[in-house]
């Protein structure tokens, strides 16, 4: 399921919002009836029956709302066809044996740099393989024997595969010359207008936090967590809102990687890291920037699967820091925690449907102003810097109704809310979404 955008003000009718999609790709929000397609292949495997294994897994694996997944039969085999971000991974399958493939790049020479870069690389993976194919393309490669893939082999050996081709294009593209794009033309562009406002708001939001970090009255060398809430809430609210691809995505993950990487730098030497490598960001120019923001469609998520227990934890863990800064007027910072609670679980998580809502209606709470540039007629969550108590109210019932039927006892408690201020609202805003009772319906 893609995080689309949703207008909760339902009460006042259904409004034309423009088709604009936000965070990353999960695979965790499947109909039920796909969890059946998903029986019915490993039964059909265990019966011998490969070629009706291999349909009821390719319809497991195809979301209906993407059409991410396309199937042929001939002569006894299926072809398939598999899209992923900018890369489209085609193979076949039948009794004997199974193979997949992704054009990763076209190579007009040998090169050393990429050529070691791939060997290093096959040594992360487990069930592929990188190699170059006589028409001088970069490809990686899965295949086995139909008796040894079992759809839960064939589906981590898919994934791996598919991951691997959408990041590796864009990095090594970028970095060597000899390589130019191939299999790219099933990626779907922006308007000039959205990718205006994209790069622009990634600018601004970094050249705030910049400036907040080094100029701010909060001192960077005697309360270092408090910086690293300021940066790595940018960094996950920018992944999410933006949604870029290519080099600044994996700057983004690198950021990620490297801050809680378990090494022996400290928290101070480790938000210089993450400040350096956003400067990086803003110094590159618009025409890179505007490159990297296009639409895709995909298979297989990136984020963990996560209950709402283990997002209640982390709320808990994190929401109590955000008082000390409020007490001593550090409201930039104190506003920044709730926002890297935010940005962290849909980053790093896939949560229940309820919570993804509720943190998606903070996100248009707080960035409001993005996303009425972005066209999208959001009801008066402020006005005048003041937070509207009904707006908000109406906004949470309506997600409240939308997952009634699952979450009978979903009843997020609007009273708590304070509106004293945005930090203090977030504060409360996210411990509201922690004390839900998201039991589900028997």
């Amino acid at each position: 399921m893609r995080f689309f955008f949703r207008i909760f003000g339902s009460r006042s009718g259904t409004i034309q919002q423009p088709d604009i999609v936000f965070g990353r790709y999960s695979d965790s929000y499947k109909e039920s009836h796909k969890y059946d397609s998903w029986d019915q292949a490993i039964q059909k495997y265990e019966e011998k029956s490969y070629l009706d294994s291999f349909r009821f897994f390719f319809e497991y694996l195809r979301d209906d709302e993407e059409n991410n997944v396309s199937m042929e039969e001939k002569a006894g085999e299926i072809h398939f066809e598999i899209l992923q971000g900018s890369k489209k991974i085609v193979g076949k399958a039948n009794d004997q044996k199974v193979k997949a493939e992704s054009k990763i790049a076209k190579t007009s020479e040998l090169n050393i740099g990429f050529m070691r870069r791939l060997i290093e690389n096959n040594y992360s993976l487990k069930y592929g393989r990188y190699c170059l194919d006589p028409d001088d393309d970069i490809s990686i490669v899965f295949d086995t024997l139909t008796i040894d893939g079992s759809p839960y082999k064939l589906y981590y050996a898919l994934k791996e595969i598919s991951l691997a081709a959408d990041k590796q294009d864009d990095l090594l593209v970028g970095e060597f010359n000899a390589l130019t794009p191939v299999n790219t033309g099933h990626t779907i562009p922006l308007s000039e207008h959205e990718k205006s406002i994209k790069v622009n708001y990634l600018r601004t939001s970094i050249e705030s936090t910049i400036e907040e970090v080094e100029k701010g009255s909060l001192n960077a060398d005697q309360y270092p967590g408090g910086i690293t809430y300021l940066l790595l809430e940018t960094v996950y609210r920018l992944d999410f809102l933006v949604r870029p691809e290519g080099y600044t995505m994996e700057a983004f993950e690198r950021m990620h990687r490297n801050y809680f990487a378990v090494d022996n730098k400290t928290t101070k030497q480790k938000n210089q890291q993450l400040l350096k490598e956003l400067k990086k960001l803003i110094d590159r120019t618009d025409d890179q920037l505007r490159e990297e923001l296009y639409r895709t469609v995909s298979t297989f998520g990136i984020t963990n699967p996560s209950n709402h227990e283990r997002l209640k934890s982390f709320i808990e863990g994190e929401i109590k820091n955000v008082d000390w800064y409020i007490e001593n007027k550090y409201k930039k910072v104190a506003l920044g925690i709730p926002g890297y609670i935010a940005g962290y679980t849909l980053f790093y998580f896939s949560v229940p449907e309820p919570d993804k809502d509720l943190i998606l209606l903070y996100f248009q709470i707080m960035e409001d102003d993005y996303f009425r540039a972005l066209g999208f007629a959001l009801p008066q969550y402020r006005r005048d810097g003041q937070l509207q108590k009904g707006a908000i109210k109406a906004a949470v019932q309506d997600i409240v109704q939308s997952h009634r039927r699952k979450y009978p006892k979903l009843d997020p408690k609007l009273r708590q809310l304070n509106y004293d201020g945005l930090a203090e609202f977030a504060k409360s805003y996210m411990m509201m979404v922690a004390e839900l009772d998201l039991s589900t319906s028997t």
